[in-house]
């Protein structure tokens, strides 16, 4: 009997146990040294990614420098010494769309005729820069002259020399590359071409910009091997195999995880093994699908962008360089840029979050009219496709779509809202590089914005040839400013309705081109304010307004002024130091601002008008009614006068447009506003505007506007005539 309790005992109680205890030490030690085996495998993965990543940033440098120095235009630029052009396509360029931090151009005595450093807190010294270029510049120029094409293949261009290199105390990656004809009709003695330098450094913002782009947590750069065992490495070695620093990071323990997760269960494995070991496989089983759908969460969000659901830049570009990469002789492909119109005053307007939904919405009606193709967000309203190939086929249809499908209104919380697209397009066939396809795209959307918006440009060798002179335009007006002799200040007289004698003056800025002539200012104010010179523009005329107040000591003088002078601080004092200077009274002046820049919503401008009015100078709303605004809007700058467009005086003969000039001038005078007609050219627009009680009229009728010696003739005439 003991014996037989004892079995039963056994077989009852210490069997069960011990069962158990043997299984769950056994899935124990499994999954101990299968999660061993997956944190091993996970971190051998990441380690070939890093150097993987860094193996592309090498040879990726080297390619995106080709993107312009293989080119013709480059040849040139290098050879005149153009500065300007040299700044703009092989330095500041380079920075801004691949993210070089500095650029040298060498000559053929490898002395720099041309050198840009990215503005950073530790921004490399110029002889550090030598001492990490020289060597490799000098081992490409000795190839070049011996005819070397070694590394030379379909994807590359020319040959170069770039490895790590310590700049100073900082590692980068260096690479030098010739400057050399795209064409061949540019004809170079071997060795003695131009050659360019680009600059990547290794630490500060790229091992982060790495670190999100590829998932590594904590990435980080270091000189020394991290002694923290829980953090991985990989070392960065230069050519000579001297390492030249390390990428360290957390890594991703999946086994971890998974083994941390599920031991409480295999605790409770002991009580109740069949129970346990259910819980522990379902426990395993939703750790593992979260998991999944956690990293596949993390790619999701990695190409794609959070507001509107569409590709980003980088999965757009992903799928653009694989294409053409796989591409054979006949296949086409096309890239288009889209860019919304007006899509910035809308924001001004209505505020962000009806801006967010303008783009979500511009966004479904791309995807939705070209469901085959990539549609893309890249930032702000810009968006880019590339095409399927049966969309490539009828691609100037497909652009006139868009444009068309964006031009449609958008109704947003009862508000209707009309802003319409611009369209660059770009084609090639069989492989091809990615880069200068979007850059082609690019100019193309340049061109399209230029031909009045609301439309599409197709690429063409043409269009470089039209940048090109857009540059000389550009460089021609510095030097227009810098001289002060090609621009000039013309006058429009003001006049009433209640009279026949000008009552004020509006300040016109006009630039008579050496070759060129007079080119209007629609076509140079633009590039003024793209590059900043609409503030010396806007300096010249002040200065030579002032001087017409101090000749003409009974008349007024509105000038214009851009959104970009008002934002800037310094605006205000400029006004008033210029009127104090020539012991002028403010109220003699008047600024006029556009629409669009009047219900904008910038401190700094609200400020510089709120300095301006509080001493006096007038301030006007120009082209009133071309843009969102609406009277409570204007209100809030106390405005004292209101221009209305010439829009509405061209059809003023229709019924429909009359009553619109009549409640604008009603509601003006309702509030004590001022209110003058611009573009006033016949008698009978004469007639009308008096009929409707209009303060002051201009326009071509009256007079045309009048050089400084012009105005002056004709207000001495007109004030002799009234003695």
């Amino acid at each position: 009997m003991p014996k037989q309790l004892l079995s039963h005992w056994f077989l009852r109680r210490a069997f069960p146990a011990l069962l158990s205890i043997l299984i769950c030490g056994l899935l124990f030690i499994t999954l101990h040294w299968a999660a061993g085996q997956a944190d091993e495998v996970a971190a051998a993965r990441q380690k070939d990614l890093v150097n993987l990543v860094v193996s592309k940033l090498r040879a990726g440098v080297a390619h995106e420098q080709e993107s312009a120095t293989v080119w013709d235009d480059a040849v040139r630029g290098a050879l005149e010494r153009d500065r300007d052009w040299l700044d703009a396509n092989l330095g500041v360029w380079m920075h801004t769309y691949f993210g070089h931090d500095a650029a040298v151009v060498l000559g053929q005595d490898l002395k720099p005729i041309y050198q840009y450093i990215a503005t950073n807190e530790r921004p490399p010294r110029t002889d550090d820069l030598a001492t990490a270029y020289l060597p490799l510049a000098e081992r490409l120029k000795q190839r070049l002259a011996a005819g070397d094409t070694e590394g030379m293949d379909d994807r590359t261009l020319s040959i170069g020399e770039v490895d790590l290199i310590y700049v100073g105390f900082r590692p980068a990656i260096v690479s030098v590359k010739p400057i050399v004809s795209d064409s061949g009709e540019v004809e170079q003695v071997r060795g003695d071409e131009n050659l360019h330098v680009a600059v990547r450094f290794l630490d500060r913002d790229l091992p982060s910009l790495i670190g999100q782009e590829y998932e590594f947590a904590a990435l980080e750069f270091g000189v020394q091997r991290p002694k923290d065992k829980e953090r991985s490495f990989v070392p960065l070695k230069a050519r000579s195999g001297a390492v030249v620093g390390y990428f360290h990071w957390k890594p991703f323990r999946p086994g971890r995880s998974v083994l941390k997760a599920t031991s409480p269960a295999l605790l409770l494995a002991l009580i109740a093994l069949f129970a346990a070991a259910s819980l522990a496989g379902g426990a395993i089983w939703r750790r593992s699908s979260r998991l999944a759908s956690s990293q596949e969460a993390l790619r999701h969000q990695a190409h794609h962008d959070n507001l509107t659901g569409l590709a980003n830049r980088l999965y757009f570009n992903e799928q653009l360089a694989a294409r053409v990469a796989k591409a054979n002789v006949e296949d086409k492909h096309c890239v288009l840029f889209v860019d919304l119109d007006r899509f910035k005053e809308v924001n001004d307007t209505f505020g962000h979050p009806t801006g967010d939904k303008v783009i979500s919405m511009a966004a479904s009606r791309m995807s939705e009219l070209l469901p085959s193709s990539v549609v893309a967000r890249i930032g702000g309203d810009e968006f880019t496709l590339l095409l399927d190939q049966q969309a490539v086929e009828q691609v100037g249809q497909v652009a006139d779509d868009i444009v068309k499908c964006l031009k449609r209104p958008f109704d947003i919380d009862g508000a209707h809202i009309v802003i319409g697209a611009s369209v660059g397009v770009a084609l090639s066939q069989g492989r091809c590089d990615p880069v200068e396809l979007t850059r082609q795209a690019d100019i193309a959307l340049y061109h399209a914005k230029a031909a009045g918006k609301n439309t599409y440009a197709i690429f063409g060798s043409h269009m470089a040839e039209l940048l090109r002179k857009r540059r000389e335009l550009e460089h021609d007006l510095r030097a227009a400013i810098e001289q002060r002799e090609q621009i000039e200040v013309f006058y429009q007289p003001v006049y009433s309705a209640l009279g026949e004698a000008a009552c004020s003056l509006e300040a016109l800025v006009r630039w008579k081109h050496p070759t060129c002539g007079y080119i209007s200012p629609t076509e140079f104010i633009p590039i003024a304010e793209e590059t900043g010179l609409i503030h010396e523009i806007g300096i010249i005329v002040l200065e030579d307004a002032c001087s017409v107040l101090s000749e003409l000591p009974q008349m007024t003088v509105s000038i214009n002024a851009s959104g970009l002078e008002l934002q800037s601080p310094a605006y205000s004092l400029r006004i008033m130091t210029a009127l104090a200077n020539r012991g002028l009274s403010p109220e003699r002046l008047e600024i006029e601002l556009t629409e669009s820049v009047a219900i904008g919503d910038n401190r700094q401008l609200d400020r510089s008008i709120t300095i301006l009015r509080s001493a006096g100078v007038k301030i006007a709303i120009d082209d009133f009614g071309t843009g969102y605004s609406s009277f409570s809007r204007v209100q809030k700058f106390a405005v004292d006068r209101i221009k209305i467009d010439k829009s509405f005086i061209d059809d003023l003969h229709r019924s429909d447009s009359r009553a619109m000039v009549a409640a604008i001038i009603t509601m003006a005078q309702a509030k004590g506003l001022k209110i003058t007609a611009e573009g006033v050219e016949t008698a009978e627009q004469l007639e009308l505007l008096k009929g409707l009680g209009c303060d002051h009229l201009q326009g071509f009728h009256l007079s045309r506007p009048l050089a400084r010696a012009g105005i002056i003739s004709l207000l001495q005439l007109q004030s002799s005539a009234t003695a």
